[in-house]
């Protein structure tokens, strides 16, 4: 296998995407395709390297393949999320929703199914780098507050407001709306959203979540039975639009 080209940083973005992928011509076609857009490309061929390269390059948005050599990319994907919100974004040449549910499980926000077309590729980026990298600050703190559009969530004092008006909500829809709100964009499984609310030795129905989320709607969406704020997606989970 040839070594891929230099890696490119053009002044045009500044932003760095990883791409990990053991098919020398789709790497070489990606990383083609990127620096034409002004990213500065970066690249590795197997799991541990791309581990390896994600740690120390610290780059704006992973490009993931799931089949890789050494590891595959869920334990890459897995082992990421111990220590970074770093969007990831999957490729995969398997079209089963099994596989979509298990990526974004272990906190991937989105992917694409092989064969793709490059331009779909590259609105994916740019669609993922144009969404908040973090709830988090500098130094790893939650911000005091959430804002997006006429809704806004203060945590320390627990409150929510709508156009300036106070919303009451119950302690454990608050806490799924915090959640949606803080990662706008990125879809949450019902798994990962009860493993994070309600905790991973929770006992019950995965559709508790459900109930929460049609709460929510009836306080904050105009109309609830069709939501423009937290919006469904058929056959993985929700996701705060705004």
């Amino acid at each position: 296998m040839s070594t891929p080209r230099n890696e490119v940083t053009s002044p045009a973005t500044g932003k760095s995407v990883l791409v990990v992928e053991d098919e020398e011509n789709l790497l070489a076609a990606i990383k083609y395709n990127l620096e034409r857009e002004g990213y500065r490309a970066l690249s590795a061929t197997d799991g541990e390297r791309g581990l390896t390269k994600a740690s120390q390059e610290r780059p704006d948005l992973l490009i993931l393949d799931v089949m890789l050599p050494r590891l595959d990319g869920f334990e890459v994907c897995r082992l990421i999320r111990r220590e970074s919100d770093v969007p990831i974004l999957f490729l995969t040449a398997r079209d089963q929703e099994m596989d979509r549910v298990v990526g974004l499980e272990l906190g991937a926000d989105d992917y694409v199914v092989k064969p793709f077309s490059m331009r779909e590729l590259l609105a994916r980026v740019k669609a993922m780098l144009r969404r908040p990298r973090s709830s988090r600050d500098e130094r790893g703190e939650p911000p005091e507050s959430i804002v997006s559009g006429d809704l806004e969530i203060t945590l320390s004092s627990h409150t929510l407001t709508r156009g300036g008006e106070p919303v009451t909500l119950k302690p454990r829809a608050f806490e799924l709306l915090a959640l949606l709100m803080a990662h706008k964009g990125r879809v949450f499984t019902r798994g990962q959203i009860l493993d994070r609310l309600w905790g991973m030795d929770f006992i019950g129905d995965a559709r508790t979540v459900d109930v929460h989320v049609r709460w929510v709607r009836e306080k904050i969406e105009d109309d609830a039975g069709k939501p423009s704020r937290i919006v469904t997606v058929r056959g993985v989970g929700y996701r705060f639009d705004g």
